[in-house]
């Protein structure tokens, strides 16, 4: 074994698969101008991310919402601002899913979430 590890330039070492996950965007990023969409991050809170996230997808944006925090808090709260969303969002043809237990996958129009799991 020694001889292949030299060959391939050595020992490799163990790989930190969450290390490497949790570095994904630790580089700086840039603002691409010439970008047609942005994935954007937004945690729902308050009537205020509502707002954001409706006017992120007006603009044609997909926004993916964090909504673990207030579904720890205030689950009727929850209820409401993501129903608000979701009428919105269909309003201008766009589309909402549950993508994990603290995630909501939001879309402008013309881009569909597919809701039906594919089976193995």
């Amino acid at each position: 074994m020694a001889f292949l590890d030299r060959v391939l330039g050595g020992s490799q070492k163990e790989i930190d698969i969450e290390e490497f996950l949790n570095n994904l965007d630790v580089d700086e990023e840039e603002m691409y101008e010439d970008a047609d969409a942005f994935v954007k991050p937004v945690t729902l809170s308050s009537e205020a991310d509502k707002d954001v996230v409706i006017e992120e997808v007006k603009k044609g944006n997909i926004i993916l919402l964090n909504i673990a925090d207030l579904s720890k808090r205030n689950a009727l709260k929850l209820r409401d601002l993501v129903n608000l969303i979701k009428q919105q969002v269909e309003q201008v043809d766009g589309d909402i899913a549950r993508i994990s237990t603290d995630r909501v996958l939001v879309t402008p129009a013309r881009v569909k979430i597919i809701k039906r799991r594919e089976s193995a």
